[in-house]
């Protein structure tokens, strides 16, 4: 579920350039479509959680995958650009629920060091989908296609709503629903939109995951322009990341119970920073090339993975009866930031990738700041 919301952003990105061609548009109006899922996809993500709490999880989980599966035939199906944007739209107003509900599955279920190693796992299903998307979609679009793409998502939304309406259970007992009324919905997102601890991590968050992200949209840029690698080398940027964010979700699940989260978080931000000055470094003395383009991006996305599950719990641990909308919130400003990098940061670094590793150290540094503040608002008296 958590991996549906990636594994759609990416899978596509090898056909960028076919589906400017067979649609007559720009690269840039080709670029639009993601952003437009991105956008959507930030926008419906403050509601999937207050929906799963007053519905129940498996309920909304169940729909939103229908609707997605509706929503990638469309796209599928598009003759012009504008389609292609409305149902790129429609794809983000449903992938959400995934990533969402299921954080908030696992605080219904566990606490402490239980619910980390869970949430790492995640993050490992989560880091998996954005590496392995791109080499699918390399290989469908050589063998059938822009269209095969959106097909292979119809497909596997399919099985993945058959696995869900078969496996997964109910975890939200009707005694611990929450009301729809606007005015307790109005002040739960109050509570949680003005709590300190709760922005500071979620800037966190975003802040990280852009350092690595940018590379991801900018990946037809980098990798084919930059690294003259062909449309089927996707793998070369994904399965270094892959293998990062793996390796840094394990090793955050081995740590729970053993190292404070606290020391955990900086422990990420330390190997993150080396990941991001290195990768400045290589870039200011050689040109682009393999492998070394590459490396600093296995270990950024370690240090990344390292310290992502316990900066999740400390964002939705002080709001426990409404722990989907606060899910919702946490990933409305993650998606919201991502939609901002599409739209404006990705064009604006991609041009070499001496500014894309400028981009990611600042952002990097950036998200150490809010991390550093977010401790600092917990420490504060009430």
């Amino acid at each position: 579920m958590s991996a549906l919301g990636p594994f759609s952003i990416d899978t596509y990105l090898p056909s960028f350039h076919d589906i400017a061609e067979k649609l007559g548009a720009t690269p840039i109006q080709v670029q639009q479509t993601l952003s437009a899922y991105l956008a959507a996809f930030a926008l419906m993500t403050l509601w999937h959680g207050a929906l799963a709490d007053r519905f129940g999880r498996r309920r909304v989980v169940l729909l939103a995958l229908a609707l997605f599966a509706i929503a990638s035939a469309g796209c599928a199906f598009a003759t012009r650009i504008e389609h292609l944007w409305f149902w790129r739209a429609m794809q983000g107003i449903t992938a959400g629920a995934g990533i969402v509900i299921s954080r908030a599955i696992v605080r219904d279920l566990y606490d402490g060091p239980p619910a980390q190693r869970l949430m790492s796992q995640i993050t490992m299903m989560f880091a998996l989908a954005p590496a392995i998307a791109p080499v699918i979609g390399g290989w469908l679009q050589t063998l059938f296609g822009w269209r095969s793409i959106f097909a292979f998502l119809v497909l596997s939304t399919a099985a993945l709503w058959l696995a869900c309406w078969k496996l997964l259970p109910e975890t939200l007992p009707p005694a611990k629903r929450q009301s729809l009324q606007p005015a307790y919905l109005g002040r739960s997102y109050w509570k949680v939109m003005t709590s300190p601890p709760f922005l500071f991590a979620c800037a966190a968050l975003s802040l990280n995951f852009a350092g690595f992200f940018i590379y991801v949209l900018s990946a037809p840029v980098f990798l084919m322009k930059h690294l003259g690698i062909p449309e089927t080398g996707f793998l070369w940027l994904f399965g270094p990341a892959m293998a990062g964010l793996m390796s840094g979700s394990w090793l955050s699940g081995r740590l729970a119970g053993k190292v404070t989260p606290g020391r955990t978080i900086a422990l990420g931000y330390l190997v993150m920073s080396c990941a991001a000055l290195s990768n400045v470094g290589i870039n200011l003395a050689l040109p682009p090339g393999l492998p070394l383009s590459i490396v600093p991006l296995f270990v950024y996305t370690l240090g990344m993975a390292l310290a992502m599950p316990s900066l999740t719990l400390l964002a939705l641990d002080p709001f426990p009866a409404q722990r989907g909308l606060a899910a919702s919130c946490q990933t409305f400003f993650q998606s919201g930031f991502n939609s901002l990098a599409a739209a404006l940061i990705a064009p604006a670094l991609w041009g070499s990738t001496l500014t894309l590793a400028l981009g990611m150290a600042g952002l990097m540094g950036l998200g150490a700041i809010t991390a550093m503040a977010h401790r600092k608002s917990r420490l504060l008296p009430g």
